[in-house]
């Protein structure tokens, strides 16, 4: 604790403690303002609230940090694999040899869905979007698993988290399997995480398939990018469900549904198109002169983040690992020379460098997946894989708070003072 913050309102004054966590900016616990002043705070986005403590991730928007247990994600996505950062993330340090066997293991072993969710899938048109069958799928796992659906029980907990996490790649590669017609591929226990996610989501089971090692390693990346970014708009959704005791596979469809949004999911997807519509890099100072034109509805989109006020650092990884898989598929697309070039030019021009519109991790990861095959559909679909980890360890965390209780934010009235009812006959 530190000194305390004192609000004047109506005459009174009252004092409020300051809380410091071990990094970041200071926190004013105002759990008591409206028992003692009568009166609301108001905050639309909560952009200046902190619902929650946390131990997980870490970001200064400013400066460009994103932290993850203490680590940066930069040294996490050149050292380290997704199983790692998910027992991370899960468990609050790296683990040694044996742990990351062991818990490796207990993921691959629950990769399987049960065999009733085919029939599941088969309830949907064949051109729903995938992430309308994420929701579905993700959400009915509780009607499958009733033996870790008990969140007070830490074992249950457990199977709960590690079922989420191994599952999910099988349930957005049967997604993606379904939408295309495709048969579905059963899980490969000799394969890694996202080595089996490949081969279940291109894979056919009439000829073996090969997982290229540099995909391999982009797509890991790419899950360990977006593995979990604070209380984001999806995040806190799964924790708000979380609140009220919800289990924990509703909690996670109810943050697939809110990044299903454009505006948080969908970002990536927006930048590859914006690409698209530019065409080639002497058309860039074209759409530059429009983004700059205030009458003009076009948008760059994949600069700027809500956060980071600097050069996202996820997304100086993107950019290295987009040139390392177009080297290994040998892919010659004018897309990524022209992101190149629309970055060099925005990151000189001095309109963006005012108002600190840095590229951000969705302005590669668009073309580094169309690149690999995804269709654009699938893109939010893979956000929600990474993020599962992410979610269920700050659902895990949540549980356990001792300061958690149901979510239940109050509102600033603008409708009608009370008034009596008139009759039908007589309005």
């Amino acid at each position: 604790m530190t000194d305390n913050a004192t609000v004047a309102l109506e005459g009174k004054q009252f004092e409020y403690p300051v809380m410091s966590g071990s990094v970041g900016p200071d926190v004013v616990d105002i759990r008591k303002f409206y028992a003692q002043t009568g009166a609301f705070t108001y905050d639309p986005g909560f952009t200046s609230t902190a619902s929650c403590r946390s131990a997980l991730t870490y970001i200064d928007g400013d400066e460009g940090v994103l932290l993850h247990r203490g680590y940066p994600i930069g040294e996490l996505a050149e050292q380290s694999s997704f199983m790692e950062v998910a027992y991370l993330l899960l468990n609050g340090e790296l683990p040694s040899g044996e742990e990351l066997d062991t818990f490796t293991g207990t993921i691959t072993r629950h990769t399987m869905v049960h065999e009733q969710l085919a029939a599941f899938f088969r309830g949907f048109r064949r051109d729903a979007h995938p992430m309308a069958i994420m929701c579905g799928v993700v959400g009915a796992l509780s009607a499958f698993y009733h033996d870790s659906t008990d969140i007070h029980d830490p074992v249950q907990r457990t199977i709960a988290s590690h079922r989420l996490i191994a599952k999910i790649p099988t349930i957005a590669a049967m997604a993606h399997k379904y939408s295309v017609g495709q048969p579905f591929l059963y899980p490969d226990n000799s394969l890694s995480y996202t080595g089996n996610f490949l081969r279940m989501t291109f894979g056919v089971p009439a000829e073996p398939y090969e997982v290229n090692p540099a995909v391999e390693k982009a797509m890991d990346r790419i899950f360990i990018l977006h593995a979990d970014h604070e209380q984001n708009a999806s995040t806190s959704t799964v924790r708000l469900a979380g609140s009220s005791g919800a289990n924990p596979f509703a909690c996670i469809a109810a943050g697939i549904a809110c990044l299903w949004g454009p505006a948080h999911g969908g970002a990536n997807e927006a930048a590859l198109n914006m690409l698209r519509e530019i065409g080639t890099p002497e058309r860039i100072p074209e759409f530059i002169a429009r983004a700059k034109d205030k009458n003009d509805p076009f948008r760059l989109m994949g600069f700027g983040h809500r956060v980071y006020k600097n050069y996202d650092p996820r997304a100086t990884v993107m950019q290295k690992t987009v040139r390392e898989v177009f080297d290994a598929l040998k892919v010659n697309d004018p897309l990524f020379e022209t992101a190149l070039r629309l970055e060099e030019l925005a990151l000189s021009d001095d309109y963006f460098i005012e108002k600190k519109l840095f590229p951000n991790v969705d302005f590669y990861s668009g073309v580094i997946l169309s690149a690999i095959g995804f269709p654009t559909e699938m893109f939010t679909v893979l956000f929600a894989l990474a993020r599962t980890v992410g979610w269920v360890a700050q659902w895990n965390e949540m549980i356990t708070d001792p300061d958690q209780k149901i979510g239940r934010p109050r509102q600033l009235y603008t409708g009608p003072t009370q008034r009596s009812y008139v009759p039908l006959a007589q309005r």
